[in-house]
């Protein structure tokens, strides 16, 4: 699709769009598809009272609207459907509509085919968006005119008449977004993969192909960026059609980045020291490693020093919220998953305590038993999945109930109250759910702002 918002907006006019979900992607393009004359139909499970008179706002606009529990029952004859990424394609009442004749996509699938100039997509289980950070921090700072989005950031699809060619977009998607994805970037960067979401894929591999996509539609003269480290992703670098890069923390490479003696190599040039790395833990360096990869010939050396000296972190992400009477407290929500929460535990040099538990995406949490009873001092658990936790702790090897006390609350309020009761001068107390947020939360935003809320008003 060769053409810009103006004229694929033209496109639609005298057909019907069906755009799924009213959220924050979808809302700015609803506005602007009404604004060109297109007739939309605006589905979503929520009821009217939930929108605080939106609805009411864009009906005047000529909006028509599908609300409530049927409200994908309404599909039929659309000609055009713009899913939202957390919706599977396969649903009954779209694959009906699907299979009647209307053309599926996403707002993010028409920025990529509207899009003008390079773009940078980051995927991975973990480290999306602190790499995705990281990355157009360091293009910033080497003076290009950067866009951020995707999961981050705010939708392109409205702005993609802004974007020069001369710019550069840096996406962090996600596997739902992927899912349907026929278009890859010009730059892919896979962090790692490993079981996550199997609550909405349909199984691993599933998984695994929805983030093949961020490079499978790539050409010649593209680049891909892998972790050499990680079963899955090295095993992609045999797929990729365009130039591939690897980084590696465990081992050196003839080709691309990995770390000696405590500098991170490209090539054989030393690029930054680990130490000059102001976010904690070896999953924040492989991060660093990513984004050197992606960045190289457009970013100096010296520039990729000092940006990593100062640059603080992403909220919600091992992120310091205070300290009271000698007791440190760290907001580390984003780690919905056991892989993730490992890597958090891993970042401290002491043993924590921890509060974890969440939304049971039906993921192993055998693994990070083991890990608990390695870096863990007291443990307190809340949410759907804490029985899960418990028995991975409680198995592994080497548990001593005595040594590693482990504590059920309520919620999480009741989780702060407890660890300010356990923790003395020089603990580190961490929020780690391993889990996602849904059994008591909209999203992790959320339940790490509350975490945060609570914390700080601790006496």
């Amino acid at each position: 699709m060769n053409s810009n918002l103006r004229e694929y907006i033209e496109s639609l006019r005298g057909r019907r769009v069906a755009v799924i979900g009213i959220g924050v992607s979808n809302t700015p393009l609803i506005e602007k598809l009404l604004e060109g004359g297109v007739e939309v139909l605006a589905c979503d499970k929520r009821q009217r009272a939930d929108f605080n008179g939106l609805i009411e706002r864009l009906e005047g606009r000529g909006l028509k609207t599908a609300l409530g529990p049927d409200y994908l029952d309404h599909l039929e004859g659309a000609d055009v459907i713009f899913r939202t990424p957390g919706l599977r394609p396969d649903v009954p009442q779209i694959a009906r509509a699907v299979a009647e004749g209307a053309e599926p996509t996403s707002e993010m699938e028409t920025f990529m085919a509207l899009c003008p100039c390079r773009t940078i997509a980051v995927t991975g289980s973990d480290g999306k968006t602190t790499t995705t950070t990281i990355i157009a921090g360091l293009l910033k700072a080497a003076g290009y005119r950067v866009f951020v989005g995707g999961n981050i950031g705010h939708p392109l699809l409205c702005e993609v008449d802004d974007i020069r060619p001369d710019d550069i977009v840096v996406l962090e998607l996600s596997s739902f977004q992927l899912l349907t994805m026929r278009q890859s970037p010009n730059i892919a960067v896979v962090t790692n993969v490993s079981p996550n979401h199997l609550d909405v894929h349909k199984d691993m591999e599933e998984y695994i192909a929805a983030k093949r996509n961020v490079f499978a539609w790539q050409e010649q003269g593209d680049q891909a960026v892998f972790n050499a480290d990680n079963d899955i992703t090295a095993a992609f670098a045999n797929e990729a059609r365009g130039e591939v890069t690897l980084f590696s923390r465990q081992k050196p490479l003839e080709r691309g980045v990995y770390l000696k003696n405590g500098m991170v190599m490209h090539g054989g040039r030393p690029v930054l020291s680990a130490e000059e790395i102001r976010l904690p833990g070896l999953h924040n360096l492989e991060n660093y490693m990513a984004a050197i990869a992606a960045v190289d010939a457009m970013v100096p050396d010296e520039m990729i020093r000092e940006y990593a000296r100062t640059f603080g972190g992403v909220e919600h992400r091992i992120e310091f919220v205070r300290e009271l009477d000698g007791v440190k407290y760290y907001n580390d929500s984003i780690a919905s998953s056991p892989t993730r929460t490992i890597a958090g535990l891993r970042s401290f040099k002491q043993k924590l305590i921890l509060i974890a538990g969440g939304y049971d995406k039906h993921l192993d949490y055998g693994p990070i038993g083991p890990e608990i009873t390695e870096h863990v001092k007291a443990l307190i658990l809340t949410g759907a999945t804490s029985a899960k936790i418990r028995e991975a702790t409680v198995n592994a090897p080497g548990y001593d109930a005595e040594a590693l006390p482990i504590h059920e609350c309520a919620d999480l309020k009741a989780a702060v109250d407890r660890a300010r009761e356990i923790a003395r001068a020089g603990d580190v107390v961490i929020l780690s759910p391993a889990s996602a947020s849904f059994d008591q939360f909209k999203n992790f935003m959320e339940r790490g702002d509350t975490f945060k809320r609570f914390v700080n008003e601790l006496r």
